[in-house]
């Protein structure tokens, strides 16, 4: 399937889903405040608080200190640990202005950046906006879904700028575990999309890129909208490993201050959301690992669906045996009140897979998960 980006009119699973009019169970939602994952509200009060007492606007081209300082220990505590300088950090309005910033930084029109080809439609936008190509390398399904490191290789010119991970990684929930020999080679600067990394399920942790690859400039991309599920507050990072730092800074520093994306509220609360945010990570993951593990177990019991438990990340996304069209497969689910996304909205084409959504609430997504099932053995 390709996409017409001149044609805006509903596709024809939208023109379905539609049609249904909410007769069916929603296995596709990403948005913890729709699925009844909200942050305490009383953090959110107490971390808001004093900033009303004290309110005045002191615009910092890096963003505010202390919440840099924030960001630079939860760092620190990952596995393994990465050690930044609160210099190293900056605040951006979201991980999508944190991609724009890094391509205006990094790039010119006409050079090219690489990304996975298996990967949601955001890159390619991003990539005409800034008028660069945006080139694409493999991964590899047979191998856990790892980067294919010939077709990195293959997919790099003289204009190559940048390579894009997505660690854990949307939808196959790969995590990037080693150093990768192609990406020291190319010797470009790495940008790690990081959105996901507490969300580990099958790997113990999700390793910062920086520590995998500390000869390389990184950028580390992440924020509060999966982490905490506060996709409304708007607050995103870039976080420099040592060479990043060094090479990229300054430029970096003036980019960002010409557009202060991200609220002085925000900014002031991050040092005690993320504080406090431990129990309320814990019980989102413990969610998705356990409607992992639901789904696994329905699965085995239906020849029609192959699927590996994903490293980390929030979502399954299933081979389905016996198909040949991904769309065809996504209306008839809706259409027997399921909804799901077909793999070729991840820009997957070599079979017929469908994502599904692990941070749905629970009982929905058993619900769900029977009818995917019972439909599955009848269609």
């Amino acid at each position: 399937m390709v996409f017409d980006d001149t044609d805006f009119s509903p596709n024809p699973i939208e023109q379905a889903r539609r049609a249904a009019a909410g007769r069916y169970i929603d296995l596709t939602s990403s948005n913890p405040t729709q699925q009844g994952l909200l942050f305490p509200p009383a953090v959110l009060s107490q971390a808001a608080a004093e900033y009303w007492s004290t309110r005045t606007y002191t615009p910092q081209a890096r963003g505010a200190l202390a919440a840099r300082q924030a960001v630079a220990r939860y760092y620190a505590a990952r596995t393994p640990a990465l050690q930044l300088d609160p210099d190293a950090i900056f605040l951006t309005a979201s991980t999508s202005e944190a991609y724009s910033l890094l391509f205006a930084l990094l790039t010119v029109p006409g050079d090219n950046v690489l990304g996975p080809n298996v990967t949601y439609p955001l890159f390619q936008y991003l990539a005409d906006l800034h008028h660069i190509e945006l080139r694409t390398y493999d991964l590899d399904q047979d191998n856990a879904w790892q980067i294919d490191a010939d077709s990195l290789r293959s997919a790099a010119d003289q204009r190559t700028r940048a390579v894009l991970l997505i660690s854990p990684h949307n939808p196959t929930g790969m995590i990037v575990q080693q150093p990768i020999a192609a990406l020291s080679q190319l010797g470009v600067p790495l940008i790690c999309d990081e959105v996901f990394a507490p969300f580990t399920v099958g790997a113990a942790t999700a390793p910062p890129l920086g520590t995998l690859h500390p000869e390389l400039p990184v950028f580390h991309l992440n924020g509060i909208s999966k982490m905490l599920a506060l996709p409304d507050l708007k607050l995103g990072w870039i976080a420099l490993n040592p060479p990043a730092l060094q090479a990229y800074a300054d430029q970096l520093e003036l980019i960002n201050d010409t557009f202060l994306g991200c609220n002085s509220l925000i900014q002031a609360m991050l040092p005690t959301l993320l504080a406090d945010a431990e129990p309320f990570i814990a019980t989102m993951t413990d969610r998705v690992r356990a409607n992992v593990q639901h789904a696994l177990a329905r699965f085995a019991t239906c020849p029609r669906i192959e699927v590996a438990p994903p490293d980390g990340g929030y979502y399954l996304f299933p081979r389905i045996q016996a198909c040949s069209d991904d769309e065809a497969l996504a209306i008839a689910l809706i259409e027997a009140g399921v909804l799901v996304y077909p793999g070729f909205f991840y820009d997957y084409t070599a079979d017929c897979r469908i994502m599904i959504s692990c941070l749905t609430e629970p009982s929905t997504f058993a619900a769900g998960i029977e009818r995917l099932i019972a439909t599955l053995n009848h269609v």
